[in-house]
């Protein structure tokens, strides 16, 4: 299990702390609404995908993201999410699009960051298989 770690990669501030192989909790901080859920790691092949779904908390979502790699230094990154907003002003940035967004801008400076570290974090990379 990696020990917990304090992310403000997307310029967000965000807390996952690994539970398991399977398992995290989450704690973010949403349109100054502080948010707290559990994700579980429902399929994850090294380099190509990691799906994932919420099992309980403040937040409902459910999503993929899919790597392609395209050369040495390129790779394709596809992400796909369910979200339910939960309170008035979740489903407000919703219909403004305001999440949509966000997620794009996160998906931006991920991008930047992946780009900029240089080398793999060392995590755990294994196989978890649906089911």
């Amino acid at each position: 299990m990696r020990a917990p770690s304090e992310k403000t990669v997307t310029g967000h501030p965000l807390k996952v702390t690994q539970l398991d192989d399977r398992h995290n909790r989450w704690t973010t901080k949403i349109a100054g609404v502080r948010r707290e859920f559990d994700t579980e790691i429902v399929d994850q092949l090294p380099d190509d995908r990691i799906a994932w779904r919420t099992t309980a908390g403040d937040t409902r979502q459910k999503g993929v993201v899919s790597f392609q790699r395209l050369d040495e230094t390129r790779t394709r990154v596809e992400l796909v999410m369910d979200i339910e907003p939960s309170g008035v002003a979740e489903k407000a940035a919703d219909v403004s699009g305001t999440i949509e967004r966000r997620v794009k801008g996160d998906m931006r400076r991920f991008k930047d960051h992946i780009e900029h570290q240089g080398a793999e974090s060392g995590a755990w990379r294994g196989r978890i298989k649906p089911g």
